[in-house]
């Protein structure tokens, strides 16, 4: 059984039909072998582009025993760990995890810590933060998913909002202090905006996806780039702090004139509307996953061989998202427990091949092809004892 800690429930009809599909594929899946795909450079793609690798092969089993896994981080991909957990679980009952989703900044200091068998952060981590691990201890970055940050808003009589990167940069620095603002109004014609305070909703702990949204205010404008800057935690010039997505989502929901951020499937599931964001191309698009594969596949090439990939903000493209990043899993090189080590590489080849099937129907974007091998690869360096746990 794997238990995760969320405040969100899984989507069953997802849990059921990837059920299906991975014990119709008798629970096989296929990965590049090592001499396949060189550990520093991304392979090169076999399958449709922003899809996963095909389930094929045999990959690595869990233990026959039974093995707890303990994980702690991100908020962001949460509702898909739930998911991938659950159905992990119904394919392999003697293995169980239990998620704590925290926040990217404490998923982080867990694994660092070693209070957790894995991390989960929606930012890459840093330098100095890489080298504050452990003395001799090096540590895996596994790509999982991507996902849009959106701008929801709670305005029942505006069904369709635009903002492009001066307003959103304008509201967060407390600028633009009202809906119907000269700057709004003007990207906004036909639509009737209230004269209604904005509340501005920001996250209160250390976050990824707080990392993203700075980012890219970091990116689109002088001021805040000179000011605020980005990151995981920033002093922020005006607002409420909330504690993780779902705390931001409840209290934009509960006030009316509120804005805040969050990613794409928590304002899928909390039915709450997201603004249509300016992207480079000029064009006004929703979050959505198309737009984050898009996005993806635009930037593919810059995806470093540790995948420690900044935030993708204004990639190329007509339909292109402006605001999206990976989520990660942490994971130390070395395993100091054998038997929790080969549960923890062979759910990550799960989640990585047939896994892969759960991400857009809860508002995720798959991982590009190039992207999936690569962490496939990746997954054969991880040891105990110095030895493949996957050779």
């Amino acid at each position: 059984m794997i238990v995760a800690t969320s405040s969100r429930m899984v989507v069953l009809a997802v849990l059921a039909s990837l059920a299906l599909a991975a014990c119709s594929s008798s629970g096989t899946s296929t990965a590049p072998s090592a001499a396949a795909t060189s550990p520093g450079s991304i392979a090169p793609a076999s399958v449709a582009p922003g899809s996963a690798a095909p389930s094929t092969a045999a990959g690595p089993l869990p233990p026959t025993g039974a093995v707890t896994l303990q994980g702690a981080g991100a908020t962001f991909p949460a509702p898909l760990y739930m998911s991938w957990f659950q159905t992990y679980g119904d394919l392999y009952s003697n293995v169980k995890i239990d998620y704590q989703a925290n926040g990217s900044g404490a998923g982080i200091t867990a694994i660092t810590q070693g209070t957790v068998d894995f991390g989960a952060s929606d930012a890459a981590m840093k330098d100095t933060e890489m080298a504050a691990l452990p003395a001799g201890k090096k540590l895996f970055h596994f790509p999982t998913a991507l996902g849009a940050v959106v701008a929801i808003y709670n305005l029942p009589d505006v069904p369709k909002l635009q903002l492009d990167a001066s307003t959103i940069a304008g509201i967060y620095l407390g600028k633009i202090a009202k809906w119907n603002d000269p700057a709004i109004v003007a990207i906004n014609t036909g639509v009737t905006l209230p004269d209604l305070a904005i509340l501005v909703v920001h996250r209160s702990d250390g976050s990824g996806t707080t990392n993203t949204f700075t980012t890219y205010l970091d990116t689109v404008d002088p001021t805040w780039h000179s000011s605020v800057g980005a990151g995981k935690e920033v002093k922020w010039p005006t607002g409420i702090g909330a504690s993780g997505n779902d705390g931001v989502a409840t209290a934009v929901k509960q006030t009316p004139g509120a804005i805040g951020y969050v990613d794409l499937s928590v304002a899928t599931s909390t039915h709450l509307t997201s603004a249509y964001v300016k992207n480079a191309d000029g064009s006004y698009v929703p979050g959505s996953t198309d737009g984050v594969t898009a996005a993806a596949q635009a930037a593919v090439d810059k995806v470093p061989a540790d995948f420690r990939a900044a935030p993708i903000i204004n990639g190329a493209g007509a339909t292109t998202y402006p605001i999206a990043s990976y989520t990660y899993l942490l994971v130390y090189a070395d395993q100091t427990d054998a038997t929790k080590g080969q549960a923890l590489v062979a759910f990550i080849h799960w989640a990585l091949t047939d896994g892969q099937a759960a991400e857009a129907p809860l508002g995720y974007a798959p991982l590009p092809a190039q992207v999936d091998q690569q962490a496939l690869a990746q997954l054969h360096l991880v040891t105990t004892d110095g030895a493949p746990i996957w050779p």
